[in-house]
């Protein structure tokens, strides 16, 4: 079956472990060597890969995934609002006056997004940018609006998994993220103590806390779901001002967030300073 825009897919060779939507179609010199670029369904991963390695995805199976999405999302949304964890506010009630800038590469993500901070009654801006341009207008979103937090992510993807982990060119879109955290910086008031997460599936996590995020993604080089972003500005924006949110405070309601902090991947040379061109 011919492979286009926006078809949901699977990688073959994967044994189809994780849903794709098809964002743009490359061709080469070539015609039967023509490639698609892959970003995920429920995940922040963005890959590439040969047309004759996908293959359609049932309307059926496609359903279900979605299903799990709006699931998760549900579950997510009543035990926060019910206010089972002990140290978060009870939103209902006492509701936070911190805002919250998003700016995600993804669309439906953008809208999933902006449902979650509703539905929570929290205060948020939300903004559908593509990855690379995140840089450009961040400085100027953080003028207008003046945010208390601010989320950076989308999607991104080690082009060579499990390799050249301190190589930003191995990275998809983690040298978007790291300019637009230092956009942020430069962008942000003085007397702002603005909290900032940035990064998606398998970011360079050194890079971008170097940048000076005070949240980033992923320390393992491991998939994030859709939702932990999100996660990490409701649990900033609902708890005291005085008191310190640390990574210890959010792993456990993160996707395989224990996994996160636990996995050991290599050693890494320590990174003062990052600069992008």
């Amino acid at each position: 079956m011919e492979i286009k825009k926006g078809d949901i897919v699977g990688r073959i060779s994967y044994g189809k472990d994780i849903l794709f939507y098809v964002d743009r179609i490359i061709k080469t010199s070539n015609p039967n060597k023509a490639y698609a670029i892959l970003k995920g369904i429920q995940y922040r991963i963005e890959a590439d890969s040969p047309l004759d390695d996908l293959v359609k995805i049932e309307k059926e199976e496609i359903k279900t995934e979605k299903r799990g999405i709006e699931s998760k999302l549900k579950k997510r949304l009543g035990i926060v609002s019910k206010g089972i964890f002990s140290e978060r506010r009870n939103i209902g009630n006492k509701i936070t006056n911190a805002l919250i800038l998003h700016l995600d590469g993804d669309r439906k993500y953008t809208q999933k997004s902006e449902r979650y901070y509703n539905k929570l009654g929290l205060r948020a801006v939300v903004k559908n940018v593509p990855e690379n341009r995140q840089p450009q207008v961040v400085g100027n979103l953080i003028r207008r609006y003046n945010p208390d937090i601010l989320v950076i992510t989308g999607h991104d993807g080690m082009i060579k998994n499990g390799t050249n982990y301190n190589d930003i060119y191995n990275y998809r879109n983690s040298k978007y993220f790291i300019n637009s955290v230092i956009e942020a910086k430069k962008a942000s008031r003085p007397d702002k103590d603005l909290v900032i997460f940035a990064g998606a599936c398998q970011s360079f996590f050194e890079a971008i806390m170097a940048s000076g995020a005070n949240f980033a993604s992923s320390p393992a080089r491991i998939l994030i779901d859709f939702m932990d972003p999100l996660i990490v500005a409701e649990k900033v924006a609902t708890t005291d001002k005085n008191r310190i949110v640390t990574v210890r405070d959010i792993s456990a309601e993160l996707g395989d967030g224990r996994k996160k902090s636990r996995r050991k991947v290599c050693k890494r040379k320590k990174i003062e300073k990052v600069t992008i061109a």
